[in-house]
């Protein structure tokens, strides 16, 4: 059966980035790590190292290969929560870390990785058959920065 692995690049600190990921999300866990041996485009043996790891028992590679791209908000990984003391927890463990906070409930963190912390019930409210209580959580969560969740219920509610 195969098996999808979402793999991130890091130009440095990949090592530093995954323990720091995985000390903040629950069920996550660093698996194996692997220095290649070989002459890469990246540079000379020894010089590239990929991570394997889970984050909520999603599985991830981290490759520490030098710079070629940034990441940009067209990838991004969201941490789908069930309260607000969950997303104010980890909202502000990547912002204690370096992270900057964006709009909507989404923050950079300090390697430059777009990272969206929302509750499970927000899809389910922007979703609702009634349109009008959708478009009430959604115009409130657009003029979010860290998702409030009572604000999002409140406007649900009517």
């Amino acid at each position: 059966m195969p098996k999808v692995v979402s793999n991130l690049w890091f130009a440095e600190e990949a090592r530093e980035a995954v323990e720091f990921y995985v000390s903040v999300i629950p069920d996550s866990r660093i698996g194996r790590t692997t220095i290649l041996q070989a002459e890469t485009p990246s540079g000379p043996p020894g010089s590239v190292e990929l991570i394997e790891f889970t984050l909520a028992n999603q599985a991830f590679l981290a490759m520490k290969a030098g710079p070629l791209d940034s990441f940009n908000h067209s990838f991004s990984i969201a941490i789908l929560v069930e309260n607000q003391a969950e997303i104010d927890r980890i909202w502000e463990a990547f912002l204690a870390n370096g992270g900057t906070p964006e709009a909507c409930g989404w923050l950079k963190d300090r390697w430059g990785l777009s990272w969206q912390i929302v509750p499970r019930m927000l899809s389910e409210m922007i979703a609702d058959s009634n349109r009008e209580r959708a478009r009430r959580v959604t115009e409130v969560m657009l003029g979010m920065v860290k998702i409030d969740v009572a604000a999002l219920e409140k406007a649900f509610n009517g």
